[in-house]
């Protein structure tokens, strides 16, 4: 029995390393819209038997490039277990049987039913950096490593993500398609100002039952250049997701700080130019110290108490530090951006930036190379710059003297 156990594992090993030597395939909301459009399952069928193995594979390397103490976490074990029968049932179809009706069939309920496995992931993954952090002292060269996987692990997770529900939302019998202009998940007429008011209405619903108040919503403007409502090619719960994350930070932000029931209300300004859409949530929350700005996306921070285990099946306003972080991948995932500008003592300005032009909104996928196992491994990483003169060997009289 342990020698089938070991040559299936050495099986399964030798697939992933084959299929870890491709590079993703980065794709453009302009190539899934057209095609979409045309609708071919079998193509569809063609691309992603092959193209969902090897986003899988490079990601699987890397999992097993991570600090040892944190891949024996129970956590973690249980995502990698999880990365791993998947990939066990994308390989399944690495033989051509002539793409049958029958097959099609089975592999979209198959990627329904990795979607389903996978969607406590990040969670999950989070649990399994918190064990580690509970039971091992973390040097700087273990959280670099960490916030560079996680970084490359949640961006990899996105681009799956992305394909399987454009699959299914196109093919599968047994999806309710509420939303006719959609294709797949994309909606070619994203109204930005819907997505906006849905966000704060549920980030508010949390506020009050939390704080018991809220921050009322002020648009400043929402219109391009030619007076119409700002609409773009895009994923509405990418969309969604981001500023949902920034409502529930700014609004907790202002009810904090203020302590009163007169709060100054959130503003949104939305703004479309040649080359991005921009849109700008603004708040009196007392801003962030900027020592602490960029600390803001690091998985391993929060300024929000950690939510106790009982929490779990609840959505707290905050506490686990990822919102931030994998709000700035989804903004990035498609070439866009997501930035804190922070007065500290005053608020915080949260820019959001997508790409204008559906051909410029290319997928950003990591790439597992030599460069990236270099940074696992690379435990002193030079410093080239200095920022302090304490220890100059010339004195602040030399250099004057040099002048």
């Amino acid at each position: 029995m342990r020698i089938i156990s070991y040559r299936l594992a050495k099986s399964l090993e030798k697939m992933v390393d084959y299929y870890s030597q491709f590079n993703p395939s980065s794709l453009s909301i302009k190539q899934f819209i057209d095609f979409g459009l045309k609708a071919s399952e079998q193509k569809s069928y063609q691309f992603l038997k092959k193209e969902l193995p090897v986003r899988l594979a490079n990601i699987m390397k890397e999992i097993h490039l991570l600090p040892d103490n944190l891949l024996k976490m129970p956590s973690v074990n249980l995502v990698n277990n999880w990365y791993t029968q998947s990939f066990n049932e994308m390989i399944e179809f690495e033989v051509d049987d002539g793409c049958t009706e029958e097959t099609l069939t089975k592999f979209c309920e198959i990627l329904v039913k990795i979607r389903n496995r996978h969607s406590d992931v990040v969670q999950t993954m989070a649990q399994g950096v918190m064990e580690l952090k509970d039971s091992h002292e973390i040097d700087l060269h273990t959280e670099n490593s960490i916030q560079y996987f996680l970084d490359r692990f949640y961006m990899s997770r996105i681009g799956i993500r992305m394909l399987i529900n454009q699959h299914t939302l196109l093919f599968s019998d047994h999806i309710n398609r509420n939303h006719h202009q959609h294709i797949g998940c994309i909606d070619p007429y994203c109204d930005v100002i819907s997505v906006v008011k849905d966000a704060y209405e549920n980030a508010r619903f949390l506020c009050d039952q939390y704080y018991l108040t809220s921050p009322e919503l002020q648009i400043c403007k929402s219109i391009d250049g030619d007076n119409e409502p700002i609409k773009i090619i895009y994923v509405p719960s990418h969309l969604y997701h981001m500023l949902f994350e920034l409502f529930k930070n700014s609004m907790r932000a202002i009810v904090e700080h203020h302590k009163t029931d007169e709060l100054p209300p959130l503003l949104v300004t939305i703004v479309k130019g040649k080359e991005d859409v921009c849109v700008k949530v603004s708040d009196q929350g007392g801003g962030i110290p900027r020592s602490l700005s960029e600390r803001m996306f690091h998985y391993m921070y929060s300024t929000a108490p950690q939510p106790s285990k009982s929490d779990a099946h609840t959505v707290p306003l905050a506490g686990y530090g990822y919102g931030l972080p994998i709000s700035r991948l989804y903004a990035r995932y498609l070439h866009g951006d997501l930035v804190l500008l922070s007065c500290d003592g005053f608020g915080t300005d949260a820019i959001i930036y997508l790409k204008a032009l559906s051909t410029e909104a290319n997928e950003l996928l990591p790439i597992y190379n030599k460069m990236s196992t270099k940074f696992y491994k690379t435990t002193d990483h030079t410093v080239d710059w200095r920022n302090t003169c304490h220890h100059s060997p010339i004195s602040q009289t030399q250099f004057t003297q040099t002048q």
